[in-house]
Parts: C-alpha cells; structure tokens; sequence
C-alpha cells in the first residue's frame, strides 16, 4: 500500500510535468537539434524517503540527436548502491530546451535490478521514471540535479519502490578521446 508521502510525490511530479509542458516556452532552435551523445556521471543517494538510504552512483551513456526516435533521445546506463545493489537499465527521455541553456528531461526506462546487501525491491524487473534539470553549458557539456523512482510496478507482491536524488556531470564523448 502507498504511503501518503509516496502519494505526494506521485502528484507532485505528474503537476511538475504538466506545468512544465504546458506553460514555460519550449526552445526548438535548430543549433539544439545538434545535441552530442553525452556520457554522465552522478552521485547522490539511494531511497531517500526510507530508512535504508545510502549512496548511490551512476554512469550513463546517452545518444546523440541523430539517433533519436521520435523525439525520444534513448540512453542506457549503470547505478550502484554503497550497499553493492546494482541496476543495468535502458529507456528513452525527452530534452525540453528553455532557452539555450537550461534543459528539464522527463525519462522513463525498465532495467534487472539486484539488491547486493541493500533494499529489496521485490523482483528483478524494475521500472524508473525520472525528472532531471540541468545547465547546458557551451561546450555542451551539463550539470544538474535529478529525481527518479524505481518501482516493479506491482509485477510482484512486494513493491516497496524506492525514490533517488543525485548531481550529475554529463560530457560530449567525443571530448573524452
């Protein structure tokens, strides 16, 4: 059953969503539609809203705009907990551009998450959905803060979910070599 705080949040990402497709003007300039693949890397901590909370990391590698689909841009990606949990995930997010240097991507992906010594989050098969603002800077390279949840999405009995915050770096690969 879902907590009150877990019903807050739900309602409070699903308003955030909404305000932010519906009233802040969206750029759509031709140099965005130039985004590199990026490689990010995050830290910050695990199932903030619970008494198992610890670290968590991230890597994550995240397609350049030509090979979007759609308006989805896909990435894939790896976290880890300081409780040696693990999840291997890939899924699809969107950059909302507000001028040329702020960028909110709502993203949702599916991935095989084990618990290592950490929390159990009751089958394998884990879904997140996420929110994540960041500066674009002019190398294109971005910093900023996201916000994601994990749920089996009651494929299982057990679904406890648990909900992250981390800072992330994100790089253009291609100034990596």
């Amino acid at each position: 059953m879902a907590t009150l705080l877990q019903k807050v949040i739900s309602i409070f990402k699903g308003s955030l969503l909404f305000f932010v497709l519906t009233f802040l003007p969206v750029n759509t300039s031709p140099v965005l539609a130039q985004e590199p693949s990026l490689f990010t890397a995050g830290v910050g901590a695990f199932d903030i809203f619970d008494d198992e909370t610890t670290a968590e990391f991230r890597l994550e590698y995240v397609f350049p705009e030509k090979q979007k689909v759609g308006i989805f841009t896909p990435f894939i990606g790896f976290s880890g907990t300081a409780n040696s949990g693990s999840y291997v995930y890939s899924g699809i997010g969107v950059d909302l551009f507000f001028g040329n240097h702020f960028v909110v991507t709502p993203s949702f992906g599916a991935g095989l998450y084990g618990n290592g010594d950490g929390k159990n989050l009751g089958n394998p098969l884990e879904f997140r959905s996420g929110i994540t603002f960041a500066a674009r800077l002019s190398d294109y390279s971005r910093i900023g803060i996201t916000f994601h949840h994990i749920s089996n999405a009651g494929l299982n009995e057990r679904n406890p979910g648990e909900e992250s915050i981390l800072v992330l770096y994100s790089v253009p690969v291609t100034d990596l070599f």
